[in-house]
């Protein structure tokens, strides 16, 4: 590939990329500091026929049948049964809401909790693949893409006689810091 196509694959990757990028780049670093939005949470009490049972199947089809009475589409994750001690709930995340059903003291009845997401919840669910399709999709695109433009980019520096000392210099301090810091962590 000749300079002048490394620099249009660059640019143009990098442009349509850009918004993905920068929902992960502001999602993730607010993260690590405890930043990651607010739900609103409501409560709904379900009547049962039977005490619930330890069972994922049973659980999902009760939540959802709970959550279109309401009118309440169900989370885009999929659901899974949480064990804690000898008590167990169902957890189901998505990127919109998350859904809690758990057992009460009295046998015959349930919990559903809905947490509503927040716009930036929202963004962060993304992060943590809790969507669709779609934007899992999209996300491993985005992971193509980097490699991409971080290829296109260190190739074009190196192409460049003058750059090619520094490039290989910050190459290979970049992998030694990266080993340096997985190794500390």
């Amino acid at each position: 590939m000749n300079r002048a196509t490394l620099t249009k694959v660059h640019m143009l990757l990098a442009a349509f990329m850009f918004p993905v990028a920068l929902m992960f780049l502001v999602t993730g670093g607010l993260y690590t500091w405890g930043i990651s939005g607010d739900y609103e949470t409501t409560d709904h009490k379900v009547t049962l026929s039977a005490p619930m049972m330890n069972d994922e199947k049973a659980l999902s089809t009760l939540a959802a049948t709970e959550l279109a009475k309401l009118g309440i589409a169900p989370p885009s994750g999929k659901p899974r049964v949480r064990s804690i001690g000898d008590n167990y709930n169902l957890e189901w995340s998505g990127s919109q809401r998350d859904v809690l059903l758990a057992p009460t003291d009295n046998p015959l009845e349930a919990k559903l909790t809905v947490k509503e997401t927040s716009w930036y919840r929202h963004l962060v669910q993304l992060h943590k693949a809790k969507g669709g399709t779609l934007f899992k999709l999209y996300a491993a695109a985005l992971a193509v893409a980097l490699f991409i433009l971080l290829g296109t980019g260190f190739l074009m520096a190196w192409k460049v006689p003058s750059y090619r000392r520094a490039t290989n210099i910050s190459a290979g301090a970049g992998l030694l810091f990266f080993i340096g810091a997985a190794l500390l962590s």
